[in-house]
């Protein structure tokens, strides 16, 4: 490990507003925020600049980002403790075990932001039906999960998920700038964003809620298959 990489694990380790692999969590995220307000997940969350912009404009609700890179989530972590933001904290984690973390209608809302689209492993999306199927074990009726990306891949992938699932889909964006979409929270731009933005890569955004007859799994993802089965089925790099 390098020696920068080093100081952030260390440095994460005494701020209050990370966890890694805490004990006890489920069901008492709002004990740890010290109120009842709505909680939104930002997923695979790298430097966190979702889960701050989005705490610094909503006080009424509180953000987690979840990510198993320590050293990328030290960025945001840093910036909420600075700017006192008490509706902001961290999660490191992989996202495989998230049902592990948070009970039964726990979670308001989530987003997923640039995440690795996985070429060539399609069950390893964070859009992938086994993911969604971890999502609903957590998610409030009618919730939504927000996808915005580079990947004309993951889009495709994600437009056929939702039509296979039944989702109610409630955005659809194929030009998030071109469009003149980047309004509110879709104006918040991360590192990568920035990154991609300046390649001139089309920006993707779709939001969708899950079935309310249930997310719909087959193959070796099948009902008969248990939360825990399918999150041990998570590869050990993903975020």
């Amino acid at each position: 490990m390098g020696h920068k990489k080093l100081i952030k694990f260390q440095a994460i380790e005494t701020y209050k507003n990370v966890l890694q692999y805490p004990e006890n969590m489920k069901g008492n995220w709002n004990t740890f925020f010290g109120n009842e307000n709505p909680i939104t997940l930002e997923l695979a969350c790298g430097k966190g600049e979702y889960s701050v912009n989005l705490g610094r404009e909503h006080e009424d609700r509180n953000f987690i980002g979840v990510d198993i890179k320590g050293n990328r989530i030290y960025t945001g972590a840093k910036i909420a403790l600075q700017e006192e933001l008490n509706n902001v904290s961290f999660l490191r984690i992989h996202i495989g075990n998230i049902t592990e973390y948070f009970a039964a209608g726990e979670v308001a809302e989530i987003w997923i932001i640039f995440p690795d689209p996985f070429l060539k492993k399609e069950s390893n999306r964070l859009t992938h039906a086994r993911y969604l199927y971890l999502y609903e074990q957590l998610l409030k009726p009618g919730a939504r999960i927000n996808l915005k990306t580079d990947s004309k891949e993951l889009y495709d992938f994600t437009l056929e998920t939702i039509a296979e699932q039944g989702c109610p889909l409630h955005e659809n964006i194929a030009d998030v700038y071109g469009k003149g979409k980047a309004t509110g929270p879709l104006a918040i731009q991360t590192f990568y964003e920035k990154m991609h933005l300046a390649d001139g890569r089309t920006i993707y955004f779709l939001s969708f809620s899950l079935p309310s007859s249930g997310v719909k799994l087959t193959g070796r993802f099948n009902k008969e298959t248990t939360v825990e089965e399918i999150s041990s089925l998570t590869d050990e790099n993903i975020a």
